[in-house]
């Protein structure tokens, strides 16, 4: 699924890992990225996160989308900042699965927290998320 995720590769951002249930990106804040307060602008830090949910929900093959998402903004990021989003499956139940996202400012888990971000996600049946 990320191969075809345009959106994301626009921003450079990388898959380092993708098991089941489990995903880490990576994406470096660029000159774009930042804000009039010269902060990453939220819209990219939840883009960051739910690529990393994406790849997470999408990991057990049947098409899945996120049925919700929220996001809470811990931290600022700067342009120049290294990011790591941390996937992390903590149920499935059905067709529908709740996924955790910590997206910390580099690889090492004790890194300072930027951003939470928690996804619900859906199965679709048939292949509908690919209709027109």
């Amino acid at each position: 699924m990320f191969d075809d995720d345009a959106a994301s590769k626009a921003l450079g951002i990388e898959m380092l890992s993708a098991v089941e249930g489990g995903a880490v990106a990576r994406m470096v804040v660029t000159e774009s990225m930042v804000n009039g307060h010269a902060i990453a602008h939220g819209g990219y830090l939840f883009l960051f996160a739910d690529t990393a949910f994406a790849c997470a929900c999408n990991s057990h093959g049947p098409v899945t989308v996120a049925a919700s998402a929220e996001i809470t903004f811990v931290a600022p990021a700067r342009e120049g900042d290294e990011l790591f989003a941390h996937a992390e499956e903590r149920t499935r139940y059905g067709r529908s699965g709740i996924y955790d996202i910590t997206v910390r400012r580099g690889p090492e888990s004790d890194a300072q927290v930027i951003a939470e971000f928690r996804g619900h996600s859906r199965s679709i049946k048939n292949g509908e998320a690919t209709r027109s």
